[in-house]
């Protein structure tokens, strides 16, 4: 590296630090792991169906076969059982989150590293959403009931977490832990017969500016322990709030268990993602759900302040009473019809397809006659 004060922030920050999630999220360590020292030739990776789509997306990328585990439909936290179900000799990695992007919901980590021990398999722990919350927060009665995650607990081999969401770090950094170095290096990638001379790099990324790393440095010497455990204690609370208070709306259902700082709902009585929309229309912004239809919102420090998720229960009760007196409960909304359709096309290509076009129109040119 050029520049000596940049590859110190670097060692001081994390062992690595990603430019995006999804690198975090990229099993491409285990994959070496597993053909180095395993004798793995066909890597598998098995997660819950509630982890994050990087998955999906880093293992279509490297060639490696990726399981997804259901989870308990109460609690939405993965089936343990399940999940050892899927594990074979080519299994190269397991995977947990703390908590999941849907609902909020830690899976059990401890179990989970319980198998990886059992069969010998690396276990990631993936606490991008909820990470800079669960380590910075004290005393939090949100926190009293939830298992450990860290590397207090053996057989958990790396952890994952975004410094851009809580750490308010600059969009586009990440950070990965490992256990043991010796995992770490097999990331690595590394050409000695290159006639432009030695080639070696940390990341899947090649040459990266300094600025993100320097960033991400300064923002957390700015905010420091104490700032980041008030923020955290305040975000969980919030969130406590905002669950008890929508599970009590009439036709309103959580869904899975809201723990750190996501709450998802849905209902049986009209179409949910047709309360999305009229959501929309008041000026509240929430993702919407599949496998269930439901809506989730996440809240952020900006949320906590006096007022607004009062402001947001009063018009969630408007959105519910609305749908619910439609002619047809909100089936024929926009994402409502967009949502059904999907699930009825057997041919899941056909979606993707429509995917790849609306992509395609974000990156086109404006003609000019």
């Amino acid at each position: 590296m050029s520049f000596p004060r940049f590859a110190r922030w670097k060692l001081k920050l994390s062992e690595w630090l990603p430019i995006y999630f999804t690198e975090t999220m990229t099993p491409v360590e285990r994959r070496n792991f597993a053909l180095s020292r395993r004798g793995v030739v066909d890597p598998v990776v098995v997660v819950p169906m509630t982890a994050h789509a990087a998955f999906d997306k880093a293992c279509s990328m490297l060639g490696i076969r990726l399981c997804h585990v259901p989870v308990d439909k109460f609690t939405g936290r993965v089936d343990l059982q399940a999940m050892r179900r899927f594990i074979d000799k080519n299994t190269c990695l397991l995977a947990g989150s703390a908590p999941n992007f849907p609902f909020g919901t830690f899976d059990d980590i401890s179990s989970i590293a319980k198998l990886g021990i059992e069969y010998n398999i690396p276990v990631h722990v993936d606490a991008c959403l909820g990470g800079f919350l669960v380590a910075f927060a004290e005393h939090s009665p949100a926190l009293a009931h939830l298992p450990p995650f860290d590397f207090t607990v053996p057989g958990v081999t790396s952890i994952s977490c975004d410094t851009h969401k809580y750490g308010y770090a600059p969009k586009g950094t990440s950070v990965v832990l490992y256990r043991r170095s010796e995992l770490l290096h097999h990331q690595y990638f590394c050409s000695t017969e290159w006639p432009g001379g030695l080639y070696a790099t940390p990341t899947l990324s090649g040459s990266r500016a300094g600025l993100n790393i320097a960033l991400t440095w300064a923002t957390l010497q700015h905010f420091g322990a104490k700032e980041y455990a008030r923020r955290a204690n305040l975000i969980l609370l919030r969130t406590a709030q905002l669950a008890d208070s929508v599970g009590k709306i009439p036709g309103i259902c959580l869904v899975g268990t809201p723990e750190v700082s996501v709450v998802a709902f849905s209902s049986n009585r009209f179409n949910i993602h047709a309360v999305g929309d009229c959501l929309g229309k008041l000026g509240w912004n929430l993702n919407f759900l599949q496998k269930p239809n439901a809506l989730h919102f996440c809240i952020t420090y900006n949320q906590t302040a006096d007022g607004v998720l009062n402001a947001f229960l009063e018009d969630l009760k408007i959105a519910c009473e609305e749908v619910a007196a439609s002619p047809d409960r909100g089936e024929s909304s926009k994402t409502a019809a967009i949502y059904g359709m999907a699930a009825k096309i057997p041919d899941k290509g056909i979606i993707e397809e429509v995917a790849h076009l609306y992509i395609d129109a974000c990156y086109s040119m404006p003609t000019h006659t």
